[in-house]
Formats: C-alpha cells, structure tokens, sequence
C-alpha cells in the first residue's frame, strides 16, 4: 500500500493504530491523546471510529493541537489519518 499524504506531508508506511470502533466519545479522543502524549511530532496515526461524534470530536481535537487529520468513511466504520504536530 502506498504511503498517504495529510497536508501535503508523507505520512509513514507504518502508522500507529488506534482501534477505537464501538467505542463511544470521548472514548475515541482519550486513546488518541493517550497515544499522541507518548509518541513524539511527526508520528503518524490510524484512528478507526464507529461513534458519530468522532467525525466531530477527533477533527476539532487536531485543529486545537495543530495536528494534521483526514477522514474517511467506509462500511460505517470512520477512519481518521493523523500526523501529530512538531
């Protein structure tokens, strides 16, 4: 699979998962700031979201924390990329 782009930075190949289907908010943010706080800028995440608040809740936590995010949305399962900032 080739890498993907968010912003027009490269993330990695190998990006860090969060599995956060079937939970609900805030739930999803919480494993994602858990995750963000031990890993360091430029690290590269895949946040996959069954909840439909995530589709709000983990974008508006990125613009707030400078961190690069795109969504996606696939058999209702909502896959966030996510490249924390520097």
């Amino acid at each position: 699979m080739p890498a993907q782009s968010i912003g027009g930075r490269r993330l990695p190949s190998e990006p860090i998962l969060i599995d956060a289907r079937n939970l609900r908010c805030p739930l999803p943010v919480l494993r994602l700031e858990k995750a963000l706080g031990a890993a360091g800028a430029g690290t590269a995440f895949v946040v996959l979201a069954t909840d439909p608040m995530a589709r709000i809740d983990i974008p508006l936590h990125c613009r707030q924390h400078g961190h690069a995010c795109s969504m996606t949305i696939e058999d209702e399962v909502y896959r966030f990329s996510i490249l924390s900032a520097g």
